[in-house]
């Protein structure tokens, strides 16, 4: 089930704010908050649709080598951005909802809600680093079933200041919170590429962002995806994301590695058409860099020059 009318907003995970050695480029190490700053500016000017941030909380020695121990908390840095930008989404790509109790993370969703004037997206994840969940004390096995029940309570506060709800873990009744979100109904994206991922998506989510295609492909997710969806009766916007390769506007001045491409604007956006195609509804753009000032560059150009050519 595609749509080749679809037209696609663009995301951005921020760099700085999280430095797995798998994606971050080398100058983000020297960086921080005016660097960050500079780039989520950008993009709200350039017209992305959202800017993300991640989630991790204390990450195990024996993964700090790979993924580093720099992740800036999610909701504080989202908050931040907030205050700083006007138009651009803030989404949490993706908040790991065992590691915490749903109360806790309904009322600091609805407050960045209300704080931003209704720019939030809670995109959620099951979590995959075993040792963190050891530290934290939730039972890494138990993280599917867990998420899920999560998302119930937190879709159940967001819908009613006072919410009732029972699961196997959570039972609420008999108290409300408040600043209440400005959006009457704060979204909800399921991030995962797993059944178990798409399934969540399909029955719980308002969208979904996958990491990378599902071994069916991308085309069976997201038709797997409206397929469930229409079983259950679920109505209304759902969306669906995708993952452009890395790329650079122009002529890059360094080697950009195997799995990213370059060319002109027209070239590269060719390539972005290809997303509407399948279904998709929102892609994830990362830009290459060898500085932040590259960075916001590449940004301005991609607003400027890539962005009307995918309308």
């Amino acid at each position: 089930m595609t749509n080749t009318d679809q037209r696609l907003s663009f995301g951005m995970q921020l760099p700085i704010q999280s430095r797995s050695k798998l994606y971050r480029e080398p100058w983000e190490d020297e960086a921080g908050p005016a660097e960050l700053a500079a780039i989520a500016q950008a993009a709200d000017r350039a017209g992305f649709g959202y800017i993300a941030v991640c989630d991790h909380v204390a990450i195990p020695r024996d993964k700090a080598e790979a993924m580093q121990t720099a992740w800036y908390d999610t909701v504080a840095t989202l908050g931040w951005l907030a205050a700083m930008t006007t138009h651009v989404q803030l989404l949490s790509h993706v908040f790991i909802v065992a590691y915490r109790h749903p109360l806790v993370t309904a009322k600091s969703f609805m407050t960045l809600d209300h704080l931003s004037g209704g720019r939030a997206i809670l995109g959620v994840g099951a979590g995959h680093v075993e040792g963190e969940f050891a530290a934290l004390g939730v039972p890494f096995d138990e993280r599917g079933p867990l998420t899920d029940e999560a998302v119930d309570v937190i879709r159940a506060a967001f819908d009613a200041e006072y919410p009732d709800v029972d699961t196997e873990h959570y039972s609420i009744h008999g108290v409300g919170q408040s600043p209440r979100p400005m959006q009457s109904h704060l979204p909800i994206w399921v991030g995962g590429s797993s059944k178990p991922a798409l399934r969540r998506a399909a029955e719980r989510g308002d969208g979904w962002l996958p990491q990378g295609p599902p071994k069916e492909g991308m085309a069976w997710g997201i038709d797997y995806l409206h397929q469930r969806r229409a079983e259950l009766g679920r109505t209304g916007p759902f969306a669906v994301g995708g993952f452009a390769m890395p790329m650079y506007i122009g002529k890059p001045s360094f080697d950009l590695g195997p799995m990213a491409v370059s060319g002109t604007p027209e070239e590269l956006a060719s390539q972005i058409r290809e997303w509407a195609s399948v279904g998709s509804t929102h892609l994830m753009i990362r830009l290459r860099s060898q500085s932040s000032a590259e960075l916001v560059d590449q940004i301005e150009r991609f607003g400027e020059e890539i962005i009307p050519l995918t309308k």
